[in-house]
């Protein structure tokens, strides 16, 4: 009986580690914000862009930002090239960095030979309503120090912010060639928002 009991024992304590164990495995892990290397260049990009001085014409202040919201982008796609282990993550980021460089050179070229003659106010207060959505977003989003999952969770944020600001364009600007290149992050980066998502997913978000 003494023997049937303690076999009992030991098998209940040995059920009641193994779950405790599972628990572990399921917690959610938090790091700081202010610790983490995705959300300090997110930070940078937006401290930025929030300081841009705007000229009211929507193709030129567009192509500003969006030349500064690609940049933030590439920062954050080098650090996961230099630290992530995931292939996949960064297959990604390359992709990235190679279409948001070439879109960058076009926006420079942009600016530089189109002088700002529109004056229209409403794009600029979407526009920076839009900007604090994003932080706001950001800063709610659980990031845990592993740098595959915190690209993917923040680009994804990131990305949705792009898609936005390039809707905002289509509406307010006149300009053929910001507008299709609106058009065209739109698309690119909802497939990628798809990509990352599934990632996350396959992943448990870990």
């Amino acid at each position: 009986m003494k023997n049937t009991l303690k076999v009992l024992s030991l098998a209940s304590l040995l059920f009641f580690a193994q779950a405790c164990s599972k628990d572990d495995d399921n917690q959610i892990t938090i790091q700081e914000h202010d610790k983490n290397q995705m959300m300090i260049i997110m930070h940078q990009m937006m401290d930025k862009m929030n300081a841009m001085q705007m000229t009211k014409d929507p193709d030129n202040d567009f192509a500003m930002m969006m030349k500064m919201h690609h940049q933030g982008a590439i920062d954050m796609a080098n650090a996961e090239l230099k630290s992530g282990t995931d292939a996949t993550m960064k297959a990604i980021a390359q992709k990235m960095i190679t279409a948001q460089t070439q879109e960058i050179a076009q926006l420079n070229t942009f600016v530089q030979g189109h002088a700002a003659h529109l004056n229209v106010p409403e794009f600029d207060t979407k526009m920076m309503m839009g900007m604090e959505k994003m932080g706001r977003n950001a800063d709610l989003q659980i990031i845990n120090g592993r740098i595959d999952h915190d690209f993917a969770i923040l680009m994804t944020g990131h990305h949705q912010s792009a898609i936005e600001m390039s809707k905002m364009e289509l509406d307010y600007g006149t300009h053929a060639e910001m507008k299709t290149m609106a058009s065209k992050i739109i698309e690119d980066q909802e497939k990628e928002i798809k990509e990352l998502q599934e990632w996350l997913l396959a992943n448990n978000n870990k």
